[in-house]
C-alpha cells in the first residue's frame, strides 16, 4: 500500500518535471474527510504548463496520482492554487 509520502513524491516528481522552476513547486498536504488534497502551489509563468491545453495535464496528473493514493482505498485529489 503507497504512503503519502510516496503519493506526494510521485506528485513531486510529476510537477517538477514539468516546470521552469522547479525550486518553486510547494505541496501541502490536505485532509477534507476521507479525502486527501495535496494542494501545488507554484510560480505563476508555470501554471499553464501544469493545466496544459483543455486542462488535460492536469488530468493526467490527478489520474495518476489518483491510481497511486487510491490504491489502498484512499480518496485523492489534486489542486493547483498557482
Amino acid at each position: 500500500m503507497p504512503s503519502d509520502t510516496d503519493t506526494e513524491g510521485l506528485l513531486r516528481f510529476l510537477v517538477t518535471s514539468l516546470v521552469e522552476n522547479p525550486e518553486s513547486v510547494q505541496i501541502a498536504v490536505r485532509e477534507d474527510g476521507s479525502m486527501t488534497v495535496y494542494e501545488i502551489s507554484l510560480a505563476p509563468d508555470d501554471v499553464g504548463k501544469i493545466i496544459g491545453r483543455k486542462g488535460r495535464i492536469i488530468k493526467a496528473i490527478r489520474t495518476v496520482v489518483r491510481a497511486a493514493g487510491g490504491a489502498g482505498g484512499d480518496h485523492v485529489d489534486v489542486e493547483v492554487l498557482g
